[in-house]
């Protein structure tokens, strides 16, 4: 949402966001986040650290050949991807499971929750 945007539950002025941002839920929502996003990002960094201290001075190990031409150098450069869409596939579940629920009361908090206007679509198998 761009900073001219406003929700679609009504105008909120900024004593409202500082509300939300002072309360617990919200500060609950960041300690989430936190909990994932820095240990793996240390994680990730340190092992990508270790592939590059690798490859510049463990030419020997690296060159270690496994199956064929394909030796450790490359199939470490290959797990490089691998942890990268790992990563990926649990902050979504992450998210989907313990950020999202809480974010969705924030932003019903912030939206009026309880004067819900908008239509529904109708549900699948219903009438076209």
């Amino acid at each position: 949402m761009s900073m001219t945007e406003r929700p679609t539950g009504g105008p909120t002025d900024a004593e409202t966001w500082l509300a939300v941002q002072s309360g617990e839920p919200f500060r609950e929502l960041r300690r989430r986040l936190r909990r994932f996003v820095f240990p793996t990002t240390v994680l990730f960094l340190a092992w990508y650290l270790l592939y590059v201290l690798l490859a510049d001075y463990a030419h020997g190990l690296m060159s270690t050949r496994l199956v064929g031409n394909i030796n450790l150098g490359l199939v470490l450069g290959l797990a490089q991807f691998v942890s990268t869409f790992a990563i990926t596939m649990l902050y979504v579940r992450h998210a989907g499971r313990r950020l999202d629920p809480l974010a969705e009361e924030i932003r019903e908090r912030i939206e009026g929750a309880g004067e819900d206007t908008t239509p529904r679509r109708p549900t699948e198998g219903g009438a076209a």
